[in-house]
């Protein structure tokens, strides 16, 4: 079996109506018996630098442990680099159609992940989606839904 399929995804924020000046409506991810988490964002068209793009995490789902900040996992973050040791900078209005990737051991987190995305106020805003791919499970997935998803073509 190739290691992608056995994978679940999260559709953590879909694609919707541009935004300017507020944030995305994102899904929580719950990583239980998942021991890696790939966060991928996707940006379409965008005037204006982001205002925020991060992962927070919860015990619980923020009913009593509130979402934090995880440190390491702020874009715009002072002292934060990335994998090539550049800084890891909020998109920018030059971004368009560009893909930024959070890498995620769960091992080391709380159970819950959640993705912070908000535009920046611009004159029409941002476009954004993103998803989450959930990998190194305790237990197979078997089938589409188990995976997340609607439907699995393979050839």
């Amino acid at each position: 079996m190739n290691p992608l399929q056995n994978t679940k995804f999260v559709n953590v924020s879909p694609p919707v109506a541009i935004k300017d000046n507020s944030g995305w409506t994102t899904t929580s991810i719950d990583t239980k018996d998942w021991e890696y988490c790939t966060i991928i964002v996707t940006l379409g068209a965008t005037d204006i630098a982001m205002a925020a793009l991060k992962v927070q995490e919860s015990n619980d789902d923020g009913s009593s442990d509130a979402y934090a900040d995880v440190t390491a996992l702020v874009f715009g973050g002072s002292g934060i680099t990335d994998i090539d040791g550049a800084a890891a900078a909020l998109p920018s209005d030059a971004q368009d159609n560009k893909v930024y990737v959070f890498e995620i051991d769960c091992t080391k987190r709380k159970r819950y992940l959640d993705l912070v995305a908000t535009a920046g106020d611009g004159t029409a805003g941002t476009f954004l989606s993103a998803v989450a791919i959930l990998s190194r499970g305790k237990i197979a997935p078997v089938s589409a839904s188990d995976r997340g998803a609607q439907q699995i073509l393979r050839a």
